[in-house]
C-alpha cells in the first residue's frame, strides 16, 4: 500500500456530486448549491421561502438537502439575525388537560414556524417565580414570550417586568396591558346553564374552580348571567380546585341542598367527582341530578354515564398565542385579545328533572 494512502476499509464515501469533504463533516449551504447546481443565494432563498424562486429550482434544492441531510445552523443564523429562533412560555399547571393541550398548540405553532420552545413551569404563582422565570428567559435571549397562566397576580407582575420582546398572554382579557387570546369562558358557562335551564330545570348549582383564576372567576359570571337572564336565583356555589377529589368534596356537599336538580361543573375532572359522591349516595344521574362539565376532556365520553360537557379548543389557543408573538416579532402592531369559542356537547349526564 502506498505510504499516506488510507486502507479501502476507512476511506471516506464520497456522494455523487457533494463536496469532497462532505463525509467528515455536516453538510453546509454550499454543498447544498454544488448538488442542487445553484448558487448559495437560491438556496438560502428557498430556506427562507422567498417567493423569487421558480418551481424547478425550489424542488431541486429541497431535493438536495433531502439527500445530503442537510440542518440549518441556527447558532450562526442567530448570529447574522440578532434572533434565537427562541419562544419562551411562562406555565402553571401542565399536568391539567387544558394548560397541557394549550401547551402544545403553541410548541406545534411554533416549530412549524421554525422557532424552539423554551418552558418555565410555576409551581406556585409569586412574585418571586415569575421574576426567576423572566430571568431564565432573558438569559436565552428568547424572540418572544407566551405566557399560559390566567391568573391575575401574573398579569399584575408582568407590569413591572421589563423584558425587550413582545409578550402575550392567555387570558389577559379586555383592558389588560397585554394582547393575547381567551377562551370565552362566559359563553361557555351560559352555553352549559342554558341547556338545563331549557331542559326544565330552575335550580342550578355551580362547583367552581378556585376562584383567584380567571377562568373559574368568568365561569362563575357566566353562570350567574344565564340564570339572571332567566329570572332565576344564583343560590348555591360551592367552590372545588380542579381535580377529582375536590369535585368529590363539594358532591357530598351538593347533596345537602335537596332542591337543586342540576350542576354545572367548572372542569371534567372535578364533574367525576361530582358523579362519584352522587352515585354513592344512592342518587341517580340524570335522574335525580343532571350534570355539565367543562373542558370535553377525551375521557369524558367513557364517564358513567357519558358526560355532557363544554368543549374547548386548547390546540387553537396555543395556535393564536404564538400567531400573535410571531406577528409583533415583523414588527406589526398587536391585534388585540383573539376569541375562541367552546361549544356544547351533549351526551347523558343531563335530562328533564324528575320533578
Amino acid at each position: 500500500m502506498p505510504r499516506g494512502e488510507q486502507p479501502p476499509s476507512v476511506r471516506p464515501r464520497v456522494l455523487p456530486g457533494a463536496a469532497p469533504d462532505s463525509a467528515t463533516r455536516p453538510p453546509v449551504m454550499g454543498d447544498v448549491a454544488k448538488m442542487a447546481g445553484v448558487s448559495h443565494q437560491t438556496v438560502s432563498r428557498v430556506l427562507n421561502d422567498h417567493p423569487n424562486v421558480s418551481n424547478s429550482t425550489r424542488e431541486r434544492v429541497e431535493a438536495a438537502i433531502a439527500s445530503l441531510g442537510y440542518r440549518r445552523n441556527t447558532a450562526a443564523r442567530s448570529l447574522v439575525t440578532r434572533r434565537s429562533r427562541t419562544i419562551g412560555v411562562l406555565a402553571c399547571e401542565t399536568g391539567q388537560f387544558g394548560p397541557a393541550n394549550t401547551l402544545l398548540g403553541v410548541e406545534q405553532a411554533g416549530r412549524e414556524a421554525g422557532y424552539f420552545v423554551s418552558i418555565a413551569n410555576l409551581r406556585e404563582v409569586t412574585s418571586e417565580s415569575i421574576n426567576d422565570a423572566m430571568g431564565h428567559f432573558r438569559s436565552q435571549s428568547v424572540d418572544g414570550i407566551v405566557i399560559l397562566v390566567p391568573h391575575p397576580d401574573v398579569l399584575a407582575a408582568l407590569r413591572d417586568v421589563s423584558v425587550p420582546v413582545p409578550i402575550v398572554a392567555v387570558g389577559a382579557g379586555a383592558g389588560n396591558q397585554l394582547t393575547g387570546a381567551s377562551l370565552n369562558q362566559r359563553l361557555g358557562a351560559r352555553l352549559a346553564v342554558e341547556h338545563l335551564i331549557g331542559l326544565g330545570h330552575r335550580s342550578i348549582a355551580h362547583i367552581s374552580g378556585p376562584t383567584h383564576w380567571i377562568d373559574a372567576a368568568e365561569r362563575i359570571e357566566g353562570w350567574r348571567e344565564a340564570l339572571d337572564t332567566a329570572g332565576l336565583e344564583a343560590k348555591v356555589l360551592l367552590q372545588g380546585a380542579w381535580d377529582a377529589a375536590s369535585g368529590y368534596r363539594a358532591g357530598l356537599e351538593l347533596l345537602g341542598h335537596d332542591s337543586v336538580t342540576a350542576v354545572f361543573v367548572a372542569n371534567d375532572q372535578m364533574a367525576v367527582g361530582v358523579l362519584r359522591a352522587v352515585q354513592e349516595a344512592g342518587r341517580q344521574v340524570p335522574g335525580d341530578i343532571s350534570i355539565v362539565g367543562y373542558d370535553d376532556q377525551p375521557e369524558a365520553e367513557f364517564f358513567m354515564p357519558p358526560l355532557t360537557t363544554i368543549k374547548q379548543d386548547f390546540e387553537e389557543l396555543g395556535r393564536k398565542c404564538m400567531e400573535e408573538v410571531l406577528h409583533q416579532l415583523e414588527g406589526q402592531a398587536g391585534t388585540g385579545d383573539q376569541i375562541v369559542n367552546p361549544r356544547l356537547v351533549i351526551r347523558a349526564t343531563t335530562a328533564e328533572p324528575a320533578h
